[in-house]
């Protein structure tokens, strides 16, 4: 994967095609011709899946902020970023910017609400750790299925920091979900996780690229997805590791299931590797459920479509367990358990 593509929303030139090789799996010229009418104002409706975890918010309507668009946290903060679209034919774009300074322990809980159908969103979010600063950054998605939207986050971590991330979502039209992060090292750690659980003719790319350019530092990935009926997944995930960033530790494990014979999964785990004792790997597997298991349930009186739903659900809980935070990972297990 090259440097991120730039998109703007209001120039149908910048759209990326199967041309361009990032973007291969994902062919936004290919659904998105023209440049979409703007959004108007949005009604922002219920308080959204994180609402009890406290903090404070920021809140996009249709790509318009409701209140300030930019975070600095110190201390131990939470902020809840939601990003609610419902204009049916339209586009719209939101930026936001959050600092996490040296100490601060931040608790990022983003949201992305769709309602209505057949919008054009394009959210961006830079985020940026300072130097022994924590942040944990947990992402639900849910879009209407005729919904296209691309999401791009860019972090920073500096040295000794630590960010967390683990990506829940359903998918869309067209739906990616992008992060791009430059990892300083020098004790910083990264975990850069996600799961996607498609239906229908659903698209979810969920597309990372982690970057370490200082020695000694350490990137943990694992991505699990299910695909169904016509559903496609994709993931793409390349780690660098530059020249002198010696020491570095980076794991990256995608792993997913075909629940029927005409969904797909595209998958394209990469490392890059140009500095010296180094550990890294990467693993991906695609398969289907076990037939031995689900026959097993079903002799003991479960449903096939129950058994079929526990087994996934065991299947992907793995990424929601590594949540660290315990109120943030109760959240998104009772998100996903909704949605199987």
């Amino acid at each position: 994967m090259s440097a991120a593509f730039a998109i703007d929303l209001t120039d149908a030139d910048t759209y990326p095609s199967r041309r361009t090789e990032a973007w291969k799996y994902s062919d936004l010229k290919r659904y998105l011709r023209a440049a979409p009418q703007p959004s108007g104002t949005a009604e922002v409706g219920p308080p959204g899946p994180f609402y009890d975890l406290g903090g404070e918010a920021i809140v996009f309507a249709n790509g318009r902020a409701v209140g300030v668009t930019d975070f600095i946290a110190s201390g131990e903060r939470t902020l809840r970023l939601r990003y609610v679209s419902d204009a049916v034919g339209t586009g719209h774009t939101a930026s936001a910017r959050v600092s996490a300074r040296a100490g601060a322990k931040l608790l990022l809980l983003e949201t992305h609400e769709g309602a209505g159908s057949a919008y054009v969103a394009h959210n961006t979010l830079e985020l940026d750790v300072a130097a022994g600063a924590e942040v944990t950054r947990v992402v639900l998605v849910e879009e209407p299925e005729d919904a296209i939207s691309i999401a791009e986050a860019h972090v920073k971590v500096e040295a000794g920091g630590i960010y967390r991330q683990t990506i829940v979502t359903t998918g869309a039209k067209l739906q990616r979900i992008e992060t791009r992060i430059t990892h300083y090292a020098q004790g910083a750690q990264v975990q850069a996780d996600g799961l996607y659980l498609l239906n229908g003719s659903r698209h979810a790319d969920l597309t990372s690229v982690v970057r370490h350019v200082e020695h000694d530092g350490a990137t943990s990935q694992l991505i699990k997805g299910v695909a169904r009926d016509t559903a496609r997944g994709v993931f793409q995930g390349k780690i660098v590791v530059e020249r002198g960033a010696d020491g570095t530790d980076a794991r990256m494990g995608h792993h997913a299931l075909i629940a029927s014979e005409r969904a797909e999964i595209d998958a394209k785990p990469e490392l890059i590797i140009y500095a010296d004792d180094v550990q890294c790997a990467h693993g991906n597997t695609v398969g289907t459920l076990d037939e031995s298991a689900l026959f097993y349930m079903q002799q003991r009186g479960i449903p096939a479509e129950e058994a079929r739903a526990l087994l996934t659900q065991a299947f992907l809980i793995e990424v929601i367990d590594r949540i660290q935070h315990e109120g943030a990972r109760e959240v998104a297990r009772e998100w996903l358990t909704a949605r199987l």
